[in-house]
């Protein structure tokens, strides 16, 4: 576990003024299309499990067999970056803590979302202490989506993490330093990450971490591959 924690994405919480993002907020890992937000939501799933909390992943581009083959892969993967043995513990962990709902075709919403908690917590037990919703159209959603999302984050005492599509030909920033597409909804976020390419990998940088926008940004680097952090 220790292994996992310091190769983890989240590791550039690590010095975090609240060391992470908690219940009843809203995390966002933005990036452009192809430079592995999904990858790196896995990883913060993975985080979230193997420290043996319940997680929820939403997808909004996926079925529910895709979503659960992209973490088998990356757990394939993980295995081998950290030379691990296949641990039936955490496949265990992995199956127990983890629950995957899929909301094709723009169906979904916050009504939706929260009868969906509501009926895992009391058909199945399963109370969730994070969110992961990955595809969201940011710019469709508009802003009453995330004020409801932040409420519901604090309904469910669950902690949100979300997926940002960037893209290269819009170069809008607020005042913050800020981009596009989370440049008008900032206030209500309380981390924002960037996922960057560059020449030699990709980078993770923190714009946002809780109340504060870090000068200089802060950034640590990613394998290309298994998008784990590099020492």
């Amino acid at each position: 576990m220790k292994d996992f924690i310091s190769v983890s994405p989240l590791k550039i919480l690590e010095k975090s003024s609240k060391g992470g993002l908690g219940a009843g907020h809203l995390g966002v890992l933005m990036a452009r299309a192809g430079v592995g937000k999904t990858a790196c939501l896995i990883h913060i799933a993975f985080d979230k499990i193997f420290r043996g909390e319940k997680l929820v992943h939403i997808s909004l581009e996926e079925g529910p067999e895709k979503v659960a083959s992209y973490y088998n892969v990356i757990y394939s993967d993980l295995l081998k970056a950290l030379r691990w043995e296949d641990d039936d513990e955490y496949r265990f962990l992995m199956e127990r803590n983890r629950m995957i709902l899929a909301y094709l075709n723009q169906s979904f919403d916050l009504a939706r979302l929260s009868a969906s908690l509501r009926n895992l917590a009391e058909r199945l037990d399963f109370r969730p202490n994070a969110l992961i919703i990955d595809g969201l159209d940011f710019e469709a959603a508009g802003r009453s989506m995330f004020e409801g999302l932040k409420k519901a984050a604090g309904k469910f005492q669950v902690e949100v993490w979300l997926s940002a599509l960037s893209h290269r030909h819009i170069s809008e920033v607020n005042d913050n330093g800020i981009p596009y597409p989370c440049h008008e909804i900032d206030d209500l976020l309380s981390i924002i990450i960037q996922l960057q390419p560059e020449r030699s990998g990709v980078l993770l940088k923190l714009l946002k971490d809780q109340d504060r926008y870090p000068r200089p940004v802060q950034s640590i680097a990613l394998d290309p591959n298994t998008f784990l952090a590099l020492p």
